[in-house]
């Protein structure tokens, strides 16, 4: 990347141990750095307030106990006493004015507060309103000595700052933070927050100056001022975080080698007019047309491809590891679990079983012989494809000339596991890497924005929409009687119980239970019925679902086991039980095994009667819609980026201000501005980028992004 000139940043009072400010000490600087990770100056700037509020406004009881958020009130404390023993001690005070009462209640720091407090004396108490047993009461709220004058002569807005318990129990709360921070903000200068975006962008977008976007946003002179500093601060984070992935991506682009495969060759000619069993969709063939463009250009392809369930992106390896035979190389397909891999390995191999090539499947279960003869052919490279598991990352495994890494549902893969292939090779393989959880635009963009990314958004014709509905556990006799139904065309049906993550034990005390219940509407010998779950051994497992897979069973019960690695087209019907427990993600993955052949195809969730109000919404949108897209912003919007599947082993994405979600808008500018920037000064060598440029090193190394490579 580009030479960074020396300029002063972030200056040395930012970068202080939050012990030296004035007043704080090393016992309450500790307990920040365990609380709240605030160990310098600038971590204390960087805790944000939660929300502002005008203390100027004082309400009366009666006002203030209709309310259900913060509140400010006075009044006399006519009485204080300790009830409770042991973890239940509390401490209770009663605040009472001209009209009604309110109780004050503490749990911690009993003793400090009771000897602080003096029944009789007027009280200004801040917190959060809150009822117990009918009566109106606030939890360790803020508290000070009482007069009219004093209110009066507070600032409009103070910050509320996010605090714990324990901080507050030693003085620490939100008052007290927001003394420390003013403090700090009085005695910095504007060169120790110097500008770090250029001066061009700031004035296209109005925005305050990096040090008064810093004020404004802990002490607002108004609320618009503040708006124009939080957005000043989130579209920096966005900006910065865009911009440092289009210099990787670029630098990437510029300087990694990579095989050049520049013909297209009798190989993929043969198949793709001889053996293709059906036509490409359009999304299937732009996509191999951006890999075809990458693996010709002499640098390595770092490309993400995403795609529904069943949108075809096997196949679109398959084209893709018959053009690296076709130039002479090697290729190698790793998938998470045995069964995955075993299914690639028999679709792919039935698909090219009259060409010219030699396929291996390796996983932890091949057996020894069997395993030397394939690290034998693949060294010597008579072997052209090795289809695997993670057995393929083990040293002994030696490739004569690997042109290609495939790996499928890449974020059950840590990043260092995937290194370790790139390394099978003296120029680093092109990488290919498949994901059927369709990722959001917006987490696209940062999680995974310093890669190339596909998306196959159609299915293959041919293909019904699976009809999705929910019911409720009384009408589950109805339910069996449609898939009974649907077996007696010839059908098989799915019923999936959730994994209750703490115990093994009682998630197959659940399925059991859930297997004799359907056993019981669907009785041997007239039905059978197959039984997989995590606990079986490898062997058994395989038998149960290979049973399934050639129409010897009706019925496979399962835990969420089979979210991959399963294609029955001829299973119609999927039961989900307590489809509530469920994330969007998973549901819409395991939706994705009905569906698969030409019949039409139902996805049934199965609630109990409760259902809370996120599960009762994802519900809805599973029902409302079969488009994975739709459905996993759905999903980062109920449940944020860093819960969504494979986000969190690739950086997670910590903005402290900026949200994904309602800051899209914004998101999509910063990456806008980012790339134009990084298009027409590569190098950042105008002097109106030194100050980024100086920037960017100085936060080097302290965050992660997902370089696959």
């Amino acid at each position: 990347m580009c030479e960074i000139v020396s300029i002063h940043f972030d200056a040395t009072i930012l970068s202080s141990p939050i012990e030296y400010l004035k007043g704080m000490g090393p016992l309450r600087a500790d307990l920040l750095k365990k609380e709240l990770s605030v160990f310098t100056y600038k971590d204390l700037l960087d805790h944000f307030p939660l929300r502002h509020i005008d203390k100027t406004r004082v309400d009366p009881i009666r006002v203030a106990t209709s309310a259900n958020d913060y509140v400010q009130t006075a009044g006399v404390l006519v009485q204080l006493q300790v009830l409770g023993e042991g973890r239940s001690k509390r401490l209770i005070g009663t605040l009472r004015d001209d009209t009604g009462e309110l109780d004050l209640i503490w749990f911690q720091a009993i003793h400090w507060i009771q000897k602080n407090l003096e029944t009789g004396q007027s009280y200004l108490v801040f917190g959060k309103m809150g009822q117990f047993n009918g009566r109106a009461q606030i939890s360790h709220p803020e508290i000070e000595l009482y007069s009219r004058e004093k209110a009066g002569g507070r600032s409009t807005l103070e910050p509320i700052y996010p605090s714990t318990e324990k901080l507050k129990a030693k003085s620490l709360g939100g008052r007290q933070l927001a003394k420390f921070t003013g403090q700090l903000l009085q005695a910095l200068q504007p060169a120790d927050l110097p500008e770090n975006l250029p001066e061009k962008l700031v004035a296209t977008f109005g925005f305050p100056s990096r040090f008064e976007a810093y004020r404004q946003i802990h002490f607002p002179a108004n609320e618009a001022a503040w708006r124009q500093a939080v957005e000043r601060l989130k579209f920096e984070e966005l900006f910065l975080a865009q911009l440092r992935l289009s210099l990787i991506r670029l630098e990437r682009h510029r300087y990694s080698k990579g095989v050049v495969f520049g013909q297209v060759g009798n190989l993929f000619h043969e198949f793709y007019e001889q053996h293709l069993p059906f036509a490409l969709t359009g999304a299937q063939k732009r996509v191999l047309k951006e890999i075809r463009a990458d693996m010709g250009q002499g640098r390595q392809m770092n490309r993400l491809l995403q795609g529904d369930v069943g949108s075809g992106k096997t196949m679109v390896a398959l084209l893709t590891m018959l053009l690296a035979a076709d130039n002479g190389f090697q290729s190698l397909l790793m998938a998470p679990t045995e069964i995955l891999a075993a299914q690639h390995y028999s679709g792919i191999s039935e698909l090219v079983k009259k060409m010219p090539l030699k396929i291996a499947l390796l996983t932890g279960s091949t057996r020894a012989a069997e395993r030397k003869m394939i690290l034998a052919g693949l060294a010597d490279g008579s072997i052209h494809w090795v289809i695997g598991t993670h057995a393929l990352l083990e040293d002994k495994v030696v490739f004569y000339q690997l042109g290609l890494a495939i790996v499928d549902e890449q974020h059950r893969f840590g990043v260092a596991q995937r290194a370790r292939l790139w390394k099978k090779a003296v120029v680093p393989p092109h990488i290919l890497v498949m994901t059927a959880t369709p990722i959001p635009r917006t987490l696209a963009m940062t999680a995974y924005g310093d890669l190339d990314y596909s998306i196959i958004d159609e299915l293959p014709p041919g293909r019904q929409p699976i009809s999705t509905v929910h019911r409720y556990e009384h009408a589950r006799a109805s339910v069996m009687d449609f898939v009974r139904a649907e077996i007696a065309k010839g059908r098989q049906a799915y019923f999936i119980f959730p994994l209750i993550e703490e115990s093994d034990k009682l998630d197959l005390e659940n399925l059991m239970r859930g297997y004799e219940n359907i056993k019981a509407f669907f009785p041997e010998p007239r039905f059978w019925i197959s039984v997989v779950h995590g606990r079986q051994a490898a062997d058994v497992k395989e038998t149960n679902m290979q049973r399934f897979v050639q129409n010897d069973t009706h019925i496979m019960v399962a835990t969420t086991v089979i979210e991959v690695g399963v294609n029955v087209p001829n299973a119609s019907v999927m039961v989900i039980e307590s489809a509530e427990k469920f994330g969007l993600s998973q549901l819409h993955q395991l939706r994705g095994r009905v569906g698969r052949g030409a019949e039409k195809s139902f996805c049934i969730l199965l609630t109990g009667m409760q259902v809370n109000n996120d599960a009762r919404e994802r519900l809805k949108t599973m029902c409302a819609t079969n488009d994975g897209f739709l459905i996993a912003e759905k999903d980062l919007e109920l449940r944020g980026p860093g819960d969504i599947e494979g986000t969190r082993q690739s950086g997670e994405l910590n903005f402290r201000l900026a949200d994904l979600v309602s800051d899209r808008q914004l998101l999509e500018q910063a990456k806008r501005m980012a790339g134009a920037l990084v298009e027409s000064d590569p190098e950042l060598r105008d002097p109106a980028h030194t100050a980024l440029r100086a920037f960017l090193q100085s936060q080097k190394g302290k965050l992660a992004w997902s370089k696959i490579s």
